[in-house]
């Protein structure tokens, strides 16, 4: 019998299951191998400041990080990589360390640098989802955390300041952007007709920028402008996270056709139940005749009716 899993992550918001990067990695790469992982969302408890998430619970096996969650479910035959040849495997590492080196930063600097967007998005959504007295202290955390994170990673010896290094950031994460769009195509994903730990990344680093309802960030807008990025987002949603089991891929021609179908297919299913349920009410007492109550005269019947 298979082990339970469960994944402490934050919780969703702005249309997706989770509003975090690396927890929503895990979510999507489950969602394709097939690994079935209950969402266990850490907002408005202490874990808010203490736990490291995402952080995958198995038993007595606790793992945190997403190369290595990824790692752990492949050991338990939950791979969505399998078919993948050594080259595309080569491509799946570069990729994954382009997305950490070129777009991360600018999506730290994005949501919690950028004054306005941490004012507006960021800091309300984590505040809102953090226990009283940590909805003062974690958004304050985690600005703090990815202020030191882009210096370490894009500033020079010595340290260059964040308003020094802006520019270079963002001319970084759209060139990454433009090689993702180039890369996928027409596709549905990165590698054939099934996603793979790339799309899970990918997906992960895109979906928040893209979801977001951003007053300032030239990335965002520089994003919706790659179409096929942002449909490949939506088609995830779509697919893997709109029921509980995954459907077909949707077409990159059909996505924005995607929830009239499913709406009309729901209003379909919902008035064939009525109607069986009409039929079985009538056919379980044929003895009797339905009540209708009588007829009220119009005025041409009552015309009619006068005597001459």
């Amino acid at each position: 019998m298979a082990l339970s899993m469960e994944l402490r992550c934050w919780g969703g918001g702005w249309g997706l299951p989770s509003v975090h990067t690396e927890s929503l990695i895990v979510l999507a790469y489950s969602k394709f191998s097939g690994a079935h992982v209950i969402a266990s969302p850490i907002d408005w408890t202490w874990k808010t400041l203490t736990a490291t998430v995402p952080e995958l619970m198995c038993g007595e096996s606790s793992v945190t990080d997403p190369t290595q969650i990824l790692n752990f479910l492949r050991k338990q035959r939950f791979n969505a990589d399998y078919e993948l040849t050594a080259r595309q495997g080569a491509d799946t590492l570069a990729y994954i360390a382009l997305l950490e080196e070129k777009l991360r930063p600018a999506l730290l600097h994005t949501f919690w640098v950028d004054a306005e967007n941490y004012a507006n998005v960021t800091r309300p959504w984590f505040a809102s989802h953090s226990p009283f007295p940590l909805n003062f202290v974690v958004p304050c955390r985690h600005a703090s955390l990815a202020i030191s994170r882009i210096l370490l990673t894009k500033g020079e010896s010595p340290l260059n300041r964040i308003n020094e290094i802006e520019a270079k950031l963002y001319s970084d994460a759209k060139e990454c952007l433009n090689l993702l769009s180039y890369r996928l195509g027409t596709a549905n994903y990165f590698f054939g007709s099934s996603p793979t730990s790339l799309d899970a990344f990918v997906f992960g680093f895109l979906a928040p920028l893209y979801k977001a309802s951003l007053p300032s960030s030239p990335l965002q807008s520089h994003l919706s402008q790659l179409e096929n990025l942002t449909l490949f987002c939506e088609n995830i949603l779509a697919v893997y996270f709109c029921s509980s089991q995954p459907s077909s891929p949707v077409p990159v021609q059909e996505t924005k056709d995607a929830n009239l179908q499913k709406l009309t297919q729901l209003v379909n299913k919902e008035s064939n139940l009525i109607e069986k349920m009409d039929d079985n009410l009538r056919s379980s007492s044929p003895q009797h005749k339905p009540h209708r109550p009588e007829p009220k005269a119009t005025l041409a019947n009552e015309k009619n009716s006068t005597p001459a």
